[in-house]
């Protein structure tokens, strides 16, 4: 088998200074092989993608077929595509009425960007909340809204009228006014450090859009699709967004994002000029048809309960001198350890042993777990005790 490895070294852009460098063979299940004979069980799902695991045979197949009939033939919104209406339709009918049409994008900081777009289209106002420690994206409009300084300092000035409030503080609320056009949040705080939002405040920031006529924009692109164990994590809360963003676990592996929200709203994509946001690709046919087979395998499945037994045997097994905390919810956990270096030893030794773990941009002491929910419990229990080893070798 041919090595790409230079290739990857020489030509590829590199986004740090050690990539993990793993050359993949195949992917299958909850494991990713390597061209070397190894093999890694991986228990972030790709950064929370592969809920399914990796090549479901429901979106394989699903793939397959497709590819037999087209791939693009349009840019968006112009011809009827059976895979495009029906996942939408299949979607909408698991949200509620409000959020009943729905934008199809390639990716999560599309989804991002295409909600600050419309929050500003239909309610003619200028101004966004977001909150601090934040992850929204890369892109410039996604990274305005990104509450992490370290990210957004390089590529100052971003977009204007943007104000940081902290993370579950009642007390900042105000800040949301007459020139708010949204507030944008992650209901569970990922890259910030595994945060889940308190249900008052959540209930409060939703009463204050309300009172003042902002939108509430939920980026769901890391909770969506079970991972939280409700289908999407406002739905534990109760508290329905205006606009919600989704990516990632979407697509069962293949590249697909969408915001969502009310037919009325989207109107102020139709004028004022016409086409006034349009992509090429996004809800490209073979994407849709995988995302189809992906969510109806998650709705006849018993995910909720499995990604609630993930956290239970987390909780369960994950303690110990060096482990400060287990927190999230369902399959979203980060366990945090005691300081930085004991981190790095856990990762490092887990990889060495044929783990693959997370981490998140916020907290160099906090190692992400994000299991694909098909894992079997004894597969987990010996991840765990993989993770536990670890703790204990270097603690």
């Amino acid at each position: 088998m041919a090595d790409y490895s230079s290739s990857f070294y020489d030509h590829i852009a590199q986004t740090s200074d050690a990539p993990m460098g793993l050359e993949i063979e195949k992917a299958d299940g909850c494991h990713i092989y390597t061209t070397d004979g190894r093999s890694f069980v991986d228990l972030i799902s790709g950064i929370a993608v592969s809920s399914l695991g990796h090549r479901h045979p429901a979106v394989i197949a699903a793939i397959k077929q497709q590819l037999d009939n087209h791939l693009h033939v349009m840019v968006y919104g112009e011809f009827i595509q059976k895979p495009q209406s029906a996942f939408a339709q299949l979607l909408c009918d698991q949200l509620p009425d409000q959020l009943d049409r729905v934008y199809f994008v390639n990716s999560g900081t599309e989804a991002n960007e295409g909600a600050l777009k419309l929050a500003k289209k239909s309610t003619g106002r200028s101004k966004f909340v977001a909150f601090n420690n934040s992850y929204h994206g890369d892109t410039h409009g996604s990274l305005s809204v990104t509450g992490r300084d370290v990210y957004r300092d390089p590529y100052l000035p971003l977009l204007p009228d943007v104000t940081f409030l902290d993370f579950n503080d009642p007390n900042q609320l105000d800040q949301i006014d007459e020139d708010t056009a949204a507030v944008i949040m992650e209901p569970i705080q990922g890259e910030g450090g595994i945060i889940p939002a308190n249900p008052d405040w959540l209930n409060a920031v939703r009463n204050r859009c309300d009172e003042t006529g902002a939108l509430l924009i939920f980026d769901e692109i890391q909770t969506g699709f079970f991972r939280t164990g409700s289908l999407f994590a406002f739905q534990h809360y109760g508290v329905v967004p205006d606009i919600l963003c989704l990516a990632k676990a979407m697509g069962g592996g293949m590249p697909m994002g969408a915001f969502v929200s009310s037919s009325d709203r989207f109107e102020a994509f139709k004028h004022d000029p016409p086409l006034n946001h349009v992509t090429t690709f996004g809800g490209h046919p073979v994407s849709c048809a995988a995302a189809h087979a992906n969510l109806k395998t998650l709705l006849n499945g018993d995910f909720a309960q499995k990604a609630f037994k993930i956290a239970e045997m987390a909780c369960h097994m994950l303690r110990g001198e060096g482990i400060t905390e287990v927190r999230g919810r369902g399959a979203m956990l980060g366990l945090q350890l005691r300081d930085a270096d004991l981190t790095q030893h856990v990762v490092e030794y887990c990889f060495e042993k044929g783990l693959i773990l997370g981490w998140t941009l916020h907290s160099n002491s906090l190692i992400r777990i994000a299991p694909p929910l098909i894992i079997g419990d004894q597969l987990l229990e010996e991840c765990f005790q993989t993770i536990l080893d670890g703790v204990k070798k270097h603690g």
